[in-house]
């Protein structure tokens, strides 16, 4: 691994979620000199992404290219390994024996963490699996389905780390030696400082383990110090280690970049310093322009697609593509009756890629869960994306104004002709819902 030198930011995040994700992204994009580092493991990091316990354990590459699938799980002679697009399960005749959670995307079942459970159906042992198809790690639980500890294995099944969720205790086995540290926050303290990163400026986005161990680090030399890009809410008051931080209680993080339009509106409502908070969005990887073409997309694993019939009707010039990850209903199916509708049961994922670049505008009308994180897709494919309140997903992706009451369908189909009939007033529409998901420009990115 490449050591660091001064100029290079590591980027220290708890999970890798959206947020992170996105943040990841922008900062290749900014073309920023950056390290990224995930605390809690997830097995399917990126290649350029670190895990502070994966990186101890080595390179499972060469062991499998592929991730294991559902029904790859070894189990006893006899029991069934089922599942869904959603989750699989273990049964030995009616008795459920394990559950199988994926990976993300989920239709493409890979496993992610099996978990086993007793006789009384308590969860006993969780296996996990990376991207490679291989058992890194076992987590054990008590009677009461109670985390107790989790061991991590290298590539030769040598047990490497050990983490004991009662005592916070880590043990890592390194070099012939036994390190033990009290909590994460000194392992992952130890884990910069092996790489000679302490001197660096640390970014962060959780004031969780990340903001302790930028508390626990060195003083940065100069008055550039640590950075927290704050994506959550905010609550009735302003969340205590913040406040710490706008106390300059903090030995290197001075400022908070918040990258939540509503936190950002609360903090400066709670009176938070106005020079050490900022809003910033994301640099984003848009796919392509939207063409204005009359084509609409719908993703859905339920029957209930609300007022669907009824835009049918309402907008006989722009054809709709209904998918699903699985069957469809006779009730969702008889909607074919139109000439301007396309239905696609089980429908395969090259085909999903296809409509998310043929179809110019997503409606998010679906009752149930989002499938396929199809408004986030809709987003970065420039898709004008219309929701009903009533259905609504991901309202960070969805301009306000592009948001209706079930009971004014007719007021949406009505925006979605003017801009079928304005190519200004469409341009105007994706700028707006570039603004609402705080799309931001590699000028922004200077710290």
């Amino acid at each position: 691994m490449e050591r660091s030198s001064e100029q290079k930011i590591i980027l220290l995040m708890d999970y890798f979620n959206k947020g992170s994700q996105d943040l990841v992204d922008s900062f290749k994009n900014a073309g920023l000199d950056f390290q990224a580092v995930v605390i809690n493991d997830e097995g399917f990091l990126p290649d350029d992404v670190i895990n502070v316990f994966e990186f101890y354990l080595g390179d499972f590459s060469g062991k499998s290219q592929k991730p294991r699938y559902f029904n790859q799980i070894e189990v006893p002679d006899f029991w069934e390994v089922s599942g869904n697009n959603t989750s699989g399960s273990i049964h030995d005749k009616s008795r459920e024996r394990g559950r199988i959670f994926y990976a993300e995307p989920k239709n493409k079942r890979f496993v992610k963490v099996v978990d086993w459970l007793d006789g009384a159906g308590n969860v006993r042992l969780s296996e996990h699996y990376n991207k490679y198809g291989c058992k890194y790690a076992l987590t054990t639980f008590n009677k009461k389905s109670q985390k107790v500890n989790k061991s991590y294995f290298d590539v030769e099944g040598r047990e490497v780390i050990t983490e004991n969720y009662v005592t916070n205790d880590i043990v890592l086995n390194i070099d012939g030696k036994i390190l033990i540290f009290k909590n994460r926050t000194e392992f992952v303290k130890y884990f910069i400082c092996s790489q000679n990163w302490q001197g660096n400026r640390i970014f962060f986005n959780s004031l969780s383990v990340p903001f302790f161990v930028s508390n626990a680090l060195e003083d940065v030399t100069g008055d550039r110090g640590d950075i927290l890009f704050w994506q959550e809410n905010v609550g009735a008051e302003i969340p205590g280690n913040m406040q710490v931080i706008f106390d300059k209680k903090t030995s290197r993080c001075q400022r908070v970049i918040v990258q939540n339009r509503q936190a950002f509106k609360r903090l400066k409502d709670l009176k938070a310093p106005k020079d050490m908070i900022s809003e910033m969005g994301f640099i984003y990887s848009f796919k392509r322009e939207n063409l204005g073409r009359p084509s609409a997309l719908i993703c859905t694993n339920t029957e209930n697609v609300e007022k669907l019939r009824e835009l049918l009707e309402e907008l006989p010039m722009v054809k709709f593509h209904v998918t699903a990850l699985t069957e469809m209903s006779a009730k969702l199916l008889s909607h074919e009756q139109y000439e301007n509708v396309i239905m696609y049961p089980n429908v395969k994922m090259v085909t999903l890629d296809r409509l998310f670049t043929e179809c110019d505008f997503f409606l998010d009308i679906n009752h149930e869960g989002e499938i396929v994180e199809a408004t986030r897709r809709a987003f970065f494919n420039n898709q004008i994306i219309f929701a009903f309140k009533e259905t609504i997903h991901s309202a960070e992706y969805i301009a306000d104004e592009n948001v209706y009451l079930s009971n004014d369908y007719k007021q949406l189909a009505g925006h979605i002709k003017s801009l079928l009939d304005s190519k200004e007033a469409l341009d105007k529409a994706v700028r707006k819902q570039h603004e609402q998901g705080l799309a931001a420009e590699k000028s922004d990115y200077i710290f």
